[in-house]
């Protein structure tokens, strides 16, 4: 079988035509701006999405015609995708190429081609795809980005040194002329410091303040970021303050509640807006809690967690790209999973306007 994937040289730098690892969505290569309307000079995405997915393949089996029909509607330039669980190339024993999907065995193959299937179909045959994978049916993400516009350079882990993934295939960095575009699936704090997730989480929460502190333009990050900064961004806080596990409570009073929710996490997360001078887009223009569309997670619809919701998904941008959000949107609504597509977790969209170096918009026809 032919494959589509890319290897990813070892700068990570752009090949001549375009970055390394990209996949094109359809069955045969394809020049910038192919199965899509033409660039405009210095033209960058300005219309994004974020979804955790909870397994891209499942949804691609069950629930893609809506979601197909969603993102035509909404018409993204970047589709950031989490929690993509498809394995990673490579034979069972071998170094694994977190870039490729796995085709070794019969069912692997299969599963391949449903992805090429749903990827060569509108809206998706006019984008190109980045992918990290996990070495097992575990995490990974993905990063769907219009043909029209070319990447600079696109990176896979918060180093951004050398082609290197990060364990799980948590990270896709793409930079573009004037900022980053940053995708992540934050591991889960868990339950339990013997477990070593609380290290873990805390680990990564350390990186995340080193890069954000460090990035040389701006930022535009999104993802599952498994984190809810205040009270106004669960629905019931007292419920998930008081979160226990089999009864068990962490010997650290800030490491207590529903993992996302703790304290040890939240301080950490308005740590990170702080230091790296960033603005949850959201939240910048919804200030008030709406318990109907407000959240982007949503518990299981039958047991104790029916009803509960967290918003652990975002759109982080610097501040100097404050003034031009023109909306950030939670697609999803309701204790039944309305607009979820399967997951549960819904998209999150986020607009900017152009950019002052940007070409203004063309005027309208007059009706």
């Amino acid at each position: 079988m032919k494959r589509f994937f890319q290897p990813v040289p070892k700068d990570g730098s752009p090949a001549k035509k375009r970055p390394t690892g990209a996949t094109d969505s359809g069955n045969a290569p394809a020049a910038a701006g192919a199965g899509g309307e033409e660039g405009s000079p210095g033209e960058e995405p300005r219309k994004f999405l974020t979804w955790n997915a909870n397994s891209l393949l499942l949804r691609m089996k069950s629930d893609w015609p809506a979601f197909s029909q969603f993102v035509a509607c909404l018409d993204p330039d970047v589709i950031c995708i989490q929690e993509v669980r498809m394995p990673a190339a490579g034979l069972k024993g071998a170094p694994k190429n977190p870039s490729e999907l796995k085709d070794d065995t019969s069912s692997s193959r299969d599963e391949k081609q449903i992805v090429l299937r749903a990827l060569s179909s509108s809206p998706f045959k006019d984008y190109r795809v980045w992918w990290s994978l996990s070495d097992s049916k575990y995490a990974g993400t993905a990063m769907f980005i219009k043909k029209k516009f070319e990447p600079k350079k696109v990176s896979f882990n918060l180093d951004r040194t050398s082609s290197k993934h990060e364990m799980d295939g948590r990270v896709i960095i793409v930079e573009f002329e004037s900022f980053f575009v940053l995708n992540t699936y934050a591991p889960n704090n868990g339950w339990k410091e013997e477990e070593k997730s609380f290290q873990r989480r805390r680990k990564w929460d350390k990186r995340m303040l080193e890069f954000v502190q460090h990035v040389d333009k701006p930022l535009i990050w999104c993802g599952d970021l498994n984190v809810s900064h205040e009270e106004i961004d669960v629905s019931h806080p007292d419920f998930f303050i008081s979160a226990k596990l089999n009864g068990y409570t962490p010997p650290n009073k800030e490491d207590c509640g529903q993992p996302g929710f703790t304290l040890a996490e939240r301080h950490r997360f308005c740590n990170i807006l702080s230091q790296g001078k960033l603005i949850d887009a959201y939240r910048h223009l919804h200030k008030e809690k709406d318990m109907d569309s407000g959240f982007s997670w949503s518990g299981h619809p039958i047991g104790k967690y029916r009803g509960k919701r967290m918003r652990i998904d975002y759109f982080i941008v610097s501040e100097q790209l404050k003034d031009r959000i023109i909306s950030c949107e939670m697609h999803g609504r309701g204790i039944e999973l309305e607009g979820f597509y399967g997951s549960d977790h819904c998209p999150v969209s986020l607009e900017l306007s152009k950019a002052a170096t940007e070409a203004p918009e063309p005027p309208r026809p007059s009706s």
